[in-house]
């Protein structure tokens, strides 16, 4: 699911930045960037990170800024120089014209800024876990409004298959005696004329009325799209378990599709599985 929460905390004469956003991903795919010499707090954001995220590709972003934009925009000008001039010889080594343009002097410039040496991770540690949770409670209330509106979604989906799979359970009945009349018809035009009550017709209908009776593939898939809309309005993780209950439907409608050999419980069929395709696509991104 996807997220953004950000949020800021003074550290003496510096302005500490803490970004939380998150795309879409089965899995979840933690990265955490931190200043110069933070490195070690590495491990516990990214614990009170997987305190709000199971799912998605989540990347915290923590930036150190000067108090000001004067002294973030003092040049090292002999540095700057030190490395024109370096770059200047190793154009004439190579036989090179060498014009800086505006956007070298920038990138020179830009590497050889000076900075205050910013503060330790003992002196900022507190501010950044009370920056990180707070940019963390901002980023769970954006995927919560996510949430709700794929929950929505989701309800108006399981709707739709549950009158695809009560097509099918109108239709079941019918299938026999459609069976039943069709024999004896090929029966007729072969020219063999059974009467409806031998012992040889009876038991090919009876075969086959066995053979497509999909009433336990309707129970089936009735209780799991009830277990679906029960697990979608619980507390907890739903990705997974949804999953395992989608894979089932799937097995299910593929069932009620081949036994019934029927045109119209075919196009019913057809139906449930796009419909569980695109639940499933959908599903594969909520934790």
């Amino acid at each position: 699911m996807t997220g953004y929460g950000r949020a800021s905390a003074a550290i003496g004469g510096f302005t500490l930045t803490v970004q939380v956003s998150s795309v879409n991903r089965k899995t979840l795919d933690l990265s955490v960037s931190l200043p110069p010499g933070w490195e070690g707090a590495e491990g516990a954001v990214a614990e009170r990170v997987r305190e709000f995220a199971v799912r998605g590709k989540v990347h915290v972003d923590v930036e150190l800024s000067g108090a000001g934009a004067a002294e973030d925009l003092r040049w090292n000008e002999a540095a700057i120089a030190a490395a024109l001039d370096k770059l200047a010889a190793l154009a004439a080594t190579r036989g090179v014209p060498f014009v800086p343009s505006a956007e070298l002097l920038w990138q020179v410039a830009n590497s050889q800024r000076r900075t205050s040496e910013g503060p330790a991770l003992e002196a900022g540690q507190e501010a950044l876990f009370a920056a990180l949770d707070a940019a963390l409670r901002d980023f769970a209330v954006m995927r919560a409004k996510e949430g709700e509106a794929l929950l929505v979604d989701f309800l108006g989906r399981l709707a739709l298959l549950r009158r695809l799979v009560e097509a099918v359970a109108q239709r079941a009945p019918q299938v026999a005696p459609a069976y039943r009349e069709l024999l004896l018809k090929r029966l007729r035009e072969a020219g063999l004329e059974l009467d409806v009550e031998d012992d040889r017709v009876l038991k090919e209908i009876a075969l086959y009325a066995d053979r497509s009776d999909l009433s336990e593939e309707i129970t089936r898939f009735r209780s799991h799209l009830e277990q679906m809309a029960s697990l979608l309005r619980s507390d907890g993780e739903i990705g997974r378990k949804a999953e395992f209950i989608l894979q089932e439907m799937g097995r299910e409608a593929h069932t009620m599709g081949a036994k019934a050999n029927d045109l119209a419980i075919a196009r019913q069929v057809i139906e449930l599985k796009n419909e569980l395709e695109r639940v499933r696509e959908q599903i594969a991104n909520v934790e």
